[in-house]
Parts: C-alpha cells; sequence; structure tokens
C-alpha cells in the first residue's frame, strides 16, 4: 500500500510563504525560514523507573547537536534540541510525542527505551508524519515508515547470545527473566522458539519468569532460579529485566551466592550505565550482549570517550550502546538531510535508505530498506571496575531483520520502504501488504 507522496515544503515555510502572499510583507521575511533553527526532538524519561538508562541518551543527544553546530550545522542552519520529559509513563509518552510534532514541530526526534513506549507512540508519528530515531535493543516484529531502529534486532542480540551460551559455555537449561512487556515477551517467544527448533532444548529445560517494572523483592525468583539449576545440567539465565529493578536483581543473585561459575547471567538491558549505579565486584563474569561496549579499542571510540568525558564534566562518566546507536542514527540523519538538500521527513526518508556511516567498533553501519541498520553483535563479561571484556564478536556486522524467522506469523513476512513495494509487512506468499496496524499495536502494548 503506498503512501502518497508529501509536498517536500515544510510546513512552517509554507505559512509563512502564504501569509507573505497574503499581507504583502515581501520576500524577505519567507527568507527567514532557512535561518531558522532546526528543530531536533529529544523524547527520554528523565524522571522514573526509567531515567536510570534514559537521561544519559537525552545528554548524548544534546552533545550530538552541539558538535554538528560547532561544525556549522546542517544547511547552513543551526540546531535547536527540544526536550520533553516523558517520565517513565508510557501514554504520556504519546502526548510528549504529538507536543514535538505539532507544537514544537521539530523535524526529528530521538527517543524512547521501552518498546511499550514506542508502541504508545507509533500512531503520533505516523498520523503526524514524523521522524523517530530508535536506539534500544528490542522485539522486531515491526517495520514503521516513521521509525528507524538504531538498536538491535533480536538476531543482533537475543538469538547470538543464546548461540554463544549453548556453543561456547556448554549451556543446555535456560531461565528467560524479563520485565513484563511487550519487548521480553516477544523476544522469550522467539528465544523459546529457536531454542525448541534449532538447538533442541526440552521445553521442561526452558523456565520463563516476569516482573513488573521496578521490582525489588527478587527473593523468591533467584531461589527458582537457583533450584532450577541444581537438577544435573548447565543453567543459564538470559535476562530481558530493565531499568532500576536490574539493581536488586543482581543484588539478590550476590545475596543468595550464585556466581557466573554456577549459573551465568547473560544480560540484554544491562550496560555501563546501569552498572555504575552498584556494587560490580559479585557481577564479575556474568555476561552482557550488545553491538557496542566502552572498552571496544578503536581510535573512534577513544575520540567519543573524550568528548563525552569533556561534555558530562565527569571523568568517571561512562559510555554505553545505545549511545551509539544514537551516534550513528543521529549522523545517518545528518548525512540524509544533506542527501536530500532539506529536512522534510519525505524526502529525508527516501534519501536515508543506503546511507553507510561509521560505528564506534572501527567498522560501518548501514540503514537497510527495512529501517534497520547493519551492527556487530559483541559478547562482554563484567569486570570490577564496571566495564566489560570483549569474549567474543561475529566476524562481520549483522543486518537486522524486522521480522523473525520462528515466529508462525512473522516468517513470511518481509519490510522494505523503497518504492514501489513502501511496505512495513508485506507477505510474500500472498503477494500483500498487511498495511499499519500501530493504533492496534499500541492498544494491545498499553494494556498489558
Amino acid at each position: 500500500m503506498a503512501i502518497p507522496t508529501h509536498n517536500p515544503l515544510s510546513r512552517r515555510f509554507v505559512t509563512s510563504l502564504l501569509a507573505a502572499a497574503v499581507m504583502g510583507v515581501g520576500t524577505q521575511a519567507v527568507a527567514q525560514e532557512s535561518d531558522d533553527p532546526i528543530k531536533v526532538g529529544i523524547l527520554h524519561s528523565l524522571s522514573g523507573t526509567m531515567a536510570i538508562s534514559e537521561s544519559t541518551l537525552k545528554d548524548t543527544v544534546e552533545m550530538l547537536i552541539a558538535q554538528q553546530n560547532e561544525a556549522g550545522g546542517l544547511l547552513g542552519r543551526q540546531l535547536e534540541a527540544v526536550v520533553v520529559d516523558p517520565a517513565s509513563n508510557w501514554p504520556l509518552f504519546a502526548e510528549r510525542a504529538r507536543e514535538l510534532l505539532a507544537q514544537e514541530e521539530v523535524d526529528v526526534v530521538f527517543g524512547n527505551w521501552t518498546s511499550v513506549s514506542r508502541k504508545a507512540v507509533l500512531p503520533v508519528f505516523e498520523e503526524l508524519n514524523g521522524l523517530l530515531f530508535y536506539p534500544v535493543q528490542y522485539e522486531g516484529e515491526e517495520s514503521s515508515e516513521n521509525v528507524f531502529y538504531t538498536g538491535a534486532a533480536p538476531n543482533q542480540q537475543a538469538i547470538p547470545a543464546v548461540d554463544y551460551l549453548i556453543n561456547e559455555v556448554g549451556i543446555e537449561r535456560f531461565a528467560l527473566v524479563g520485565t513484563d512487556y511487550v519487548y521480553p515477551r516477544t523476544t522469550n517467544r522467539i528465544l523459546e522458539a529457536y531454542l525448541q527448533e534449532e538447538h533442541g532444548i526440552d521445553e521442561a529445560d526452558i523456565m520463563v519468569n516476569y516482573t513488573p517494572f521496578g521490582h525489588s523483592d527478587w527473593q523468591n525468583i533467584v531461589s527458582e532460579i537457583r533450584r532450577f539449576g541444581e537438577e544435573g545440567k548447565p543453567t543459564a539465565v538470559v535476562s530481558t529485566v530493565n531499568g532500576d529493578a536490574n539493581v536488586p536483581f543482581y543484588r539478590e543473585l550476590a545475596n543468595q551466592g550464585i556466581d557466573a561459575a554456577d549459573i551465568p547471567v547473560i544480560a540484554f538491558s544491562v550496560g555501563e550505565q546501569e552498572l555504575s549505579g552498584i556494587d560490580t565486584g559479585p557481577l564479575v563474569g556474568h555476561l552482557a550482549a550488545w553491538n557496542y561496549f566502552m572498552s571496544v579499542d578503536t581510535d573512534e571510540n577513544y575520540d567519543f570517550i573524550d568528548a563525552w568525558l569533556d561534555w558530562t564534566g565527569d571523568e568517571e562518566a561512562v559510555t554505553n550502546d545505545p549511545m551509539e546507536a544514537h551516534y550513528i542514527g543521529f549522523n545517518m540523519w545528518a548525512e540524509a538531510v544533506r542527501k536530500a538538500g532539506t529536512t522534510d521527513v519525505d524526502a529525508v526518508k527516501d534519501a536515508i535508505i543506503g546511507v553507510t556511516v561509521p560505528n564506534l567498533s572501527g567498522g560501518y553501519a548501514a540503514m537497510m530498506p527495512n529501517h534497520h541498520i547493519t551492527k556487530p553483535v559483541l559478547i562482554g563479561e563484567v569486570q570490577d571496575n564496571g566495564q566489560f571484556d570483549i569474549v567474543w564478536q561475529t566476524p562481520s556486522t549483522v543486518a537486522g531483520d524486522a521480522w523473525s524467522d520462528f515466529l508462525p506469523g512473522s516468517r513470511d513476512l518481509i519490510a522494505d520502504w523503497r518504492k514501489p513495494m513502501e511496505c512495513g509487512n508485506f507477505n510474500v506468499v500472498n503477494g500483500s501488504c498487511g498495511g499499519s496496524t500501530a493504533v492496534e499495536e499500541a492498544e494491545a502494548a498499553l494494556a498489558e
């Protein structure tokens, strides 16, 4: 289903042009449009349970904006940050997104962490034709014309992580432990199918548990994990626990004497930022799967770290994977704006497919037609200084899959936003495009 193209002139420019014509102001006032700042929306929680992870991402985008302005801006114009706080409140994300797009008329938005917050804003971005760059690993099963997914899809994090546990560590039992919302639930559905279909793991050797956001009492759950791991087979925890619930989770593991030699934990939402708030001594040897670690040994990474330390004024500040995703997404957007010669949303959407920019691990990230990017996959082991020792990585970058091969309703779907397909859920069996389901998905995610 093709989406009608829009006039490449912005709403602000058209409004100025009409006003000039009616009021006889002439072209001088209209010409000021080119001097208006390019507005960059930042939609990250600065309070609530997700502030531990998201507030740093707000600061990252502000640093990138400042760097771009120091380099002369874009198209001869300076960039201006417009910051809102959705406060870890999922419906409020949608309200703040509407504020950014309809009232502030931002040209692009960088934001969100949890999938439920992303689902909440999808209908707003599609209705108002905004651009969202989403920097966090997620469950896949989505490709919107208005979203660019610069975090990992399951085939860029979750699936390589369990492959590593099986092939390199010899794990035979899996405790899938997550926060109770769409990302952990969908990711674990994919992992359950993958473990059984591809690795022959018995259903009885897979334990699944979910807890609310901000969960703090882990004693019974960790006891259950310990008992699960005492049944004769090597066991690991695959953690999709998000936000500040990670702190008491790891503390309880240490309290019950569970270390990495007994039952290793591989986390998908714990990075350097989260570890900076806890005593990492008892966590040494546990694992995380990301596409970037602060310990990556490249000149590009050292330059980024130096810039971040200067920006924060904190010699103890850390960098992490979602920060690199914003670094990549911001540079991709800037390059697409230069390529299109405009910040117009439709022109940028067309221009960005195929754009390639450096990542921080010494390679390059490319924007694919499904609005996902290419990324290396890294496994890191927690060190006592809160950093990660990289113990494994893919030999090359991996292209993100929007739709999983391991879910019945997804394996026949592909996404390609190039003309003439222009579809995020094209069924290759019946040759039809499913169209947008953003409203239904938002309602379902918020109802969970």
